[in-house]
């Protein structure tokens, strides 16, 4: 995502891809279609300026066809991340990055719940980080 961020930033086109397998042997198979086809939509019609989109493609389940496409939201959810010391077979240490997904978030019109219910989600991404809804109340606190 961090290059499709870069992309949107520059101005092209862009759009970050993953498939929530992570075995060696992931199978894209049926994912090929909808990349295909939010890609082509995308380019022929055009996002706005500086938006780019991230879009997650549930694991494949046997006999389960993906439900379709969700338009969403971002899930209020992060990792909580630890490091594991671990030895290498020359007996060094090294750490390895390990935790676990944490979802507060229970609206069903998030990346998650999208995912959690074998839909692709789409999630439009911006940079632009600033708290628009905070400036009113800042405005009011500094000008006390």
């Amino acid at each position: 995502m961090s290059a499709a961020v870069e992309g949107a930033i520059e101005g092209i086109p862009s759009i970050g891809f993953s498939l929530l397998d992570y075995s060696l042997d992931a199978d894209f198979s049926e994912s090929e279609y909808y990349i295909r086809k939010i890609t082509k939509k995308i380019l022929q019609k055009k996002m706005g300026k500086g938006i780019c989109l991230n879009v997650n493609i549930p694991k494949k389940k046997s006999g389960k066809k993906l439900r379709g496409i969700k338009l969403c939201c971002q899930a209020n959810a992060n990792w909580k991340e630890e490091f594991q010391e671990r030895k290498d077979p020359s007996g060094r240490t090294y750490y390895w990055l390990t935790g676990d997904f944490i979802n507060y978030d229970d609206r069903k019109n998030t990346d998650e719940w999208a995912l959690a219910n074998h839909f692709i989600s789409i999630v439009p991404v911006q940079f632009d980080l600033t708290a628009y809804n905070a400036i009113p109340n800042l405005k009011n606190i500094l000008d006390e």
